[in-house]
């Protein structure tokens, strides 16, 4: 019955069609920004000090608040912002190591130093733009060579099995 089939499988060379041969496209290919997509927010920031200084921080960093760092709900732990007062116009840049605020209406916590920076430190509270770009993790390339390495012998005696 395999002597029937496979007859009819084959075609003769000279009726077949060749394909044409595929077209390298010259169009550039966008790169990904390494950065990860931009993140902006609009919302009210409050910030803190005292209470929490040299407590851990959702980071694992002790939080210090004379440095310029700042808790928000959602954005990666070290991720880069800009923060910018948006009634005095100053800006500052924070790292984010911490999770909240957890007050309702309120879009991030700035460090004591991060509020004195823009201006707002007297009030506590004021409308500010968080822009960052989000971190990607960086991924591991794997290799395609076996683990196992290669066993060069010089000796002539054959090799010896372990039981």
């Amino acid at each position: 019955m395999l002597a029937l089939l496979l007859p009819g499988c084959a075609l003769p060379i000279g009726n077949r069609e060749i394909p044409p041969p595929a077209v390298a496209s010259h169009a550039s290919e966008e790169v990904p920004d390494a950065e990860g997509p931009k993140v902006e927010q609009i919302g009210n920031a409050s910030w803190y000090g005292p209470a929490q200084d040299g407590k851990e921080t959702a980071s694992g960093e002790t939080f210090d608040q004379n440095k310029l760092t700042a808790a928000h709900r959602t954005l990666p732990l070290g991720t880069k912002a800009v923060v910018t007062n948006l009634e005095t116009g100053k800006s500052v840049n924070v790292t984010i190591n911490d999770r909240g605020p957890y007050v309702k209406g309120r879009k991030i916590d700035l460090s004591r130093a991060a509020a004195r920076e823009i201006g707002m430190s007297a009030n506590g509270v004021a409308k500010v733009k968080i822009e960052t770009k989000t971190r990607q993790l960086a991924t591991r390339k794997r290799s395609t060579k076996s683990r196992e390495a290669a066993v060069t012998t010089t000796s002539t005696d054959p090799p010896v099995v372990s039981p």
